[in-house]
């Protein structure tokens, strides 16, 4: 890293030499260490949570279950024991709860929190102060939430106050298929009067509800449409094995894919059908991806993936497979740039309120490298077979950002990121597996 008084940090990525071989250990995936630490604190039995990931915002989530009386024991940097005080125990919190630049545990537990009968106020950093909260407000008020925020009751700082009266299960027809709305209106439901229906355009992400039935909670599908029935209590298993994170294993397919010979072996990969998108789009652009030793691992499936080189041609997706890799777009668009001809995304438009505008940082950090891709409303066209050159690139805060482009800087001629330490998010031990690959 480089320091000055007048420089801000950056991370210089040298090309790769020669193949990149062995096998990774994927650390655990961040969405089900979210919901493992959430929902452990709904029970009254201790559970025993490894290979956690220890990431800046899934330990947001550690500190605000803390602060709501849940006891969390952190036993090493990937296993902890979180103790809850039952399915109506959570306690009113001292002070403001702090989410930190987590989506993820602020919008889950927008939902936890509405129907709780004490105050409670969110903050974050100032990255997820701009973020928009709306689409988890509106359907929460619909069931009696009293929820009041900045931004027309859209934006950080956000007020949750007790309701006169029991929230109300109902029917929410989705606009658009989103995991952590999905989640924040099913956990509500936990808590409500009758029944609550969750109905989805397209199927997202269901990790709350393979918890949930983990946690002896009854559900009931329809076609895209999830129920909740509200229980008497949730019943903890003594032992959740998080399974690795497949938007972090989609890195090194990517790498593997296009820095010719070579080959990795990617252990204890999530492959949670909801999740898999990233292996049907490199499929269809002609990776050779390999699904290998297939089994469960805390009720997840999980699987090795082998990588080898292969010649990449473009390919076209849209919103029906979105909601199934919308965390791996910036690192689809590294192979699309290595690849033959177009690659043509559509129905991304939710990645213009990530940590970034995806979409925009994508255009304009990519084509410092040498990419040749256009912005569109809700998707990008990117053109194949770009002449990569070296350049400083801005990471824009966003640790996928970051990471995408660390791989395309490998692959291609160098890269200079500019505030890269934003990969601790998700993946905080990501550079040092990097320079362990380059340095076999």
């Amino acid at each position: 890293m480089n320091r000055g008084i007048y420089q801000v940090d950056s991370k210089i990525i040298r090309p790769a030499t020669k193949a990149l071989r062995g096998e990774i250990v994927i650390p655990g995936d961040k969405s089900v260490s979210h919901r493992a630490v959430m929902f452990s604190a709904l029970g009254t039995t201790p559970v025993h949570i490894t290979n956690f990931l220890p990431s800046a915002d899934c330990l947001s989530t550690v500190g605000v279950m803390r602060a709501l009386g849940a006891k969390v024991d952190i036993l090493g940097d990937t296993e902890l024991v979180v103790q809850g005080n039952g399915l109506h125990g959570l306690q009113e919190p001292e002070t403001v709860l702090d989410a930190g630049n987590s989506g993820t545990t602020l919008r889950l537990m927008m939902g936890m929190l509405a129907p709780q009968r004490f105050m409670s106020v969110f903050t974050g950093d100032s990255s997820l102060h701009k973020r928009p909260m709306g689409r988890v407000i509106n359907p929460l008020r619909k069931m009696g939430a009293n929820i009041f925020a900045r931004g027309e009751n859209t934006k950080l700082p956000i007020a949750i106050i007790p309701p006169k009266e029991p929230l109300q299960g109902f029917t929410y027809d989705m606009p658009v298929a989103s995991a952590q709305v999905k989640s924040a209106v099913l956990l509500a439901g936990l808590f409500a009067r009758g029944n609550t229906t969750v109905v989805e355009p397209y199927p997202s992400r269901n990790h709350t509800e393979l918890m949930l039935e983990a946690f002896g909670v009854n559900l009931e599908y329809d076609g895209n449409s999830i129920t909740v029935e509200p229980p008497e209590t949730m019943t903890a298993p003594e032992e959740l094995v998080v399974p690795g994170d497949i938007s972090s294993a989609a890195f090194w397919m990517v790498a593997a894919s296009i820095i010719p010979g070579s080959e990795l072996l990617l252990k204890n990969v999530g492959v949670n059908d909801t999740r898999t998108g990233i292996i049907d789009v490199m499929k269809a652009m002609g990776a050779d991806v390999a699904m290998l030793n297939k089994r469960k691992s805390g009720g997840e499936p999980v699987a090795d993936i082998r990588v080898r080189h292969a010649r990449l041609h473009g390919t076209s997706f849209g919103a029906d497979i979105i909601p199934r890799l919308v965390d791996e777009i910036p690192v689809i668009a590294v192979a699309a740039m290595f690849a033959e001809g177009d690659t043509i995304i559509t129905g991304a438009g939710e990645l213009r309120v990530k940590e970034t505008d995806r979409l925009e940082a994508i255009c304009a950090q990519f084509g410092k490298l040498g990419g040749v891709i256009d912005g569109q409303e809700d998707g990008l066209v990117i053109h194949g077979g770009s002449v990569p050159v070296n350049g400083e690139c801005f990471s824009h805060d966003d640790h996928r950002m970051a990471m995408s482009l660390a791989i395309a800087g490998m692959a291609g001629a160098g890269v200079t990121i500019v505030n890269p330490d934003c990969i601790a998010i998700s993946y905080p031990g990501f550079y040092d597996e990097l320079d362990n690959l380059l340095n076999k």
